[in-house]
């Protein structure tokens, strides 16, 4: 029907190929709704809102995943707090999935190959609008019961568990395309676990003839990798002998040794481990992260991939995440906004000065909206709770005592969120480092707080589960009962009542740790207040009049003291600032500080930080350079990957004979309009002149000449005029470079005289 079917837009069309381009995006999960459990949190949320948004937006745009027959868990928490993990089995007819088929309507199933047998995948598909998000499912019965269980669970079993289910989505994501008859231009990889997909690519070109060195050039040129997250476990390692276990017939039919294999995931840190972020680094030539600050991060992570380059000028960039509007924004914004403007507003998410028209809703109505949302989460939450309560075996009257303060009837208490998933470095109970201070600012008689906990932590990270317990001991206590809620089964379902029903979202990660952090973004386009440590995506999203920010302590600080000193930053400004001024009510009930800085919180927040908008980002600075570069690599048998290959095993081989030498010493000083004359004698060994540029860093760019010496080096010789006046420093630098390269450093190789 029209909702599926494919359309164009002239914004994607002027930079991809209409009918040629097509974007394949790769992820272990994707959230799309809770009634498809194949998520577990951030990661898959986020991938299925570039789903969303590129539907919107008309992408040429298919993805590949796994079905999970048991999902991700769902939560219970018992009366001590510990979290329990509930797995259920999922009835697939039941979900709006169909059997894939190929063009002639056959099912589509693909095989991949394990060691010592062949297993069988059955490929389902979903639709996100004209999206098709294509799942792979190892559970039929031709297959054994071991290899029926690979996707079983999300995140699931130890190593050799998870090697095999990124061996079915890498490899038999890749088969399942081919199968579907369809040919990406772009192969996106968000997050390593596809990383293998890569290895597939490759052989397909050896088999066409080509060297592995040149069939990787082609495959790296149209491929795209997005890390989500500095924290180590969120990058898989592999043990080398894990590894030949399952790749030593793959390795032979790459035409290589496995020693070459296995340096493709080296890494500084892990000597004898394969690091799927390492592959997926040096398997693309397209790399970001997911912020700002997390692009920075990951550039000095990853920098050991491009050794020679400084981290700010490695290839790895940044495209800050979104959150896709339609599905997070409550109904009652949507049908304020389409009261007011009809479907104008949809077409505007693109267009900051737009959203200026939140501020024309009148005050009066823009309250009205936020205390109607915040009554039906306390609906919800008192349903929650009462049920967590009862099957704990607490009595009534204690139950009444905890949802005292959510009652949906009476909304006027300052109410603050914090839902995430519970890992160590999001610092859920930072609140807690004082909590005599916080339990004066909750029970204020006259200015009461009500603090809501909801999330979960992975089944094996238990220091997670252990904040879980420690939350709901405080929740326990006389002092806190009723203040702090910790609210059980955490889901997408919740996070939308969640986002759009309290007053404050909190978000307190150990900096620079958080690469991005959606939930608060998904709570300022709700016009939900902000505090939050500036990291990740607030560290671009706060400006002084929509939030609240902690300026975080350096990395290198006594963990201990910085967690001291901003929990004591966070404790003053809700009780100095945030308390005083929900509480300044006028004659109608209402903060009028609180809701500008709410309706500056949607207008600023909206606009930049929707999945449309990062989905265009990824179009225009990744997809687009990312096709032409893989037609530009892979349209002539592989010559141009060939001859790239070649020349860079020549740079490599022949970079440490290159040196610099300086012919003049500078000036002391240069008098108004003169010109400064740099000559460099550069000594290239085996390489051409062409095979090198050098330059200098010192204000702005001026074009250069080269001329040769009598011993054979080369001088490079700069007319420089200086930019300003004062005292000035310049740097003479030498890099390979080449017309086919996609980045300028990206052989990692430099020089400096």
């Amino acid at each position: 029907n029209s909702y599926h079917r494919n359309a164009s837009n002239p914004i994607v069309d002027e930079h991809l190929v209409p009918d040629q381009d097509l974007v394949a995006y790769f992820c272990a999960e994707f959230g799309l709704h809770e009634s498809l459990p194949i998520y577990s949190g951030g990661l898959g949320i986020l991938a299925g809102d570039h789903c969303k948004a590129a539907s919107d937006l008309c992408v040429p745009f298919v993805a590949i995943g796994m079905l999970y027959r048991l999902g991700y868990f769902t939560q219970t928490i018992d009366c001590d707090g510990n979290q329990i993990a509930h797995y259920h089995p999922t009835h697939f007819s039941d979900l709006p999935l169909v059997h894939a088929t190929d063009t002639d309507g056959n099912h589509v199933q693909v095989e991949v190959e394990l060691p010592g047998r062949r297993v069988a995948l059955r490929v389902w598909e979903a639709r996100a609008g004209h999206i098709r998000l294509f799942l792979l499912d190892s559970d039929l019965e031709i297959n054994s019961a071991d290899d029926q269980s690979i996707t079983y669970q999300l995140y699931g079993g130890d190593k050799k568990m998870r090697i095999l289910q990124e061996i079915v989505l890498g490899i038999g994501g890749v088969r399942t395309l081919a199968a579907l008859g369809l040919s990406p231009t772009v192969w996106h990889i968000n997050e390593g676990h596809a990383a293998f997909q890569i290895l597939e690519r490759c052989r397909q070109c050896v088999r066409e003839g080509m060297g592995f060195d040149a069939a990787l050039e082609r495959v790296a040129a149209a491929t795209v990798f997005t890390t989500h997250t500095p924290v180590a476990a969120g990058h898989d390692i592999f043990d080398h002998d894990l590894m030949r276990e399952h790749f030593g017939d793959f390795v032979s039919e790459l035409n290589m040794d496995m020693d070459e294999f296995l340096s493709l995931g080296s890494s500084p840190s892990n000597s004898g481990g394969f690091n799927q972020t390492a592959l997926a680094l040096r398997g693309s030539r397209f790399h970001n992260g997911v912020s700002r600050i997390h692009g920075e991060v990951a550039s000095r992570m990853e920098g050991y991939v491009w050794p020679q380059i400084p981290a700010a000028e490695n290839p790895i960039r940044h495209v800050t995440n979104g959150v896709h509007l339609q599905t997070f924004l409550a109904d009652e914004w949507i049908n304020l906004l389409t009261m007011r403007h009809g479907g104008e507003w949809r077409t505007q998410l693109l267009n900051p000065e737009f959203w200026n028209v939140i501020h024309d809703v009148p005050d009066h109505s823009f309250w009205s909206v936020h205390q109607s949302l915040k009554s039906e989460l306390f609906t919800l939450l008192k349903q929650i709770v009462t049920s967590q309560t009862q099957r704990n075996g607490y009595s009534s009257a204690r139950t009444n005592r905890m949802t005292r303060f959510i009652e949906p009837e009476t909304t006027d208490i300052l109410t603050i969120g914090f839902a995430r998933r519970f890992a160590t470095y999001k610092r859920a109970a930072l609140l807690f480092s004082d909590p005599e201070r916080l339990a004066r600012i909750l029970n204020d008689a006259e200015c009461p707080v009500v603090l809501i906990f909801a999330g979960k932590a992975h089944p094996k990270d238990l220091p997670g589960q252990q904040l879980i317990k420690t939350i709901h001991e405080y929740s326990q206590r006389p002092e806190f009962e009723g203040r702090i809620i910790l609210a059980e089964g955490y889901d997408m379902a919740l996070a939308r009542r969640l986002v759009s029903g309290v007053d404050v979202w909190l978000n307190t990660p150990e900096y620079p740790m958080e690469a991005s952090g959606t939930s608060g973004e998904k709570a300022g386009i709700n016009g939900v207040l902000n505090l939050s440590v500036l990291d990740g995506w607030w560290g671009e999203g706060y400006q002084g009049d929509n939030g609240w920010a902690i300026v975080p302590h350096a990395p290198n600080t006594d963990p201990e003291y910085r967690d001291r000193e901003e929990a004591n930053e966070l404790l003053s400004l809700l009780e100095h600032e945030i308390v005083p001024t929900y509480y300044d009510r006028n004659h109608r009930g209402y903060s009028s500080k609180w809701v500008r800085l709410s309706k500056t919180s949607m207008a600023t927040l909206i606009p930049r930080f929707n999945a449309q908008r990062m989905v265009m980002d990824y179009v225009r600075d990744f997809y687009a350079p990312a096709a032409k570069q893989g037609r530009v690599l892979g349209t002539d048998n592989g010559v141009s990957a060939t001859e790239l290959s070649e020349w860079k095993k020549k740079i490599l081989s022949n970079w440490s004979n290159v040196s610099l030498t300086s012919l003049d010493d500078p000036p002391k000083c240069i008098r108004a309009g003169e010109h400064l004359t740099i000559r460099v004698a550069a000594a290239l060994g085996s390489l051409e002149v062409d095979d090198i540029t050098v330059e200098c860093l010192v204000g702005t760019e001026s074009e250069g000449a080269c001329g040769n010496t009598d011993d054979g080096r080369v001088i490079f010789e700069l007319a420089l005029d200086p930019p300003m006046a004062g005292l000035q420093f310049y740097k003479i630098r030498a890099y390979p470079t080449h017309a086919n390269l996609c980045h300028p450093f990206e052989t990692g190789c430099m020089i400096w005289l």
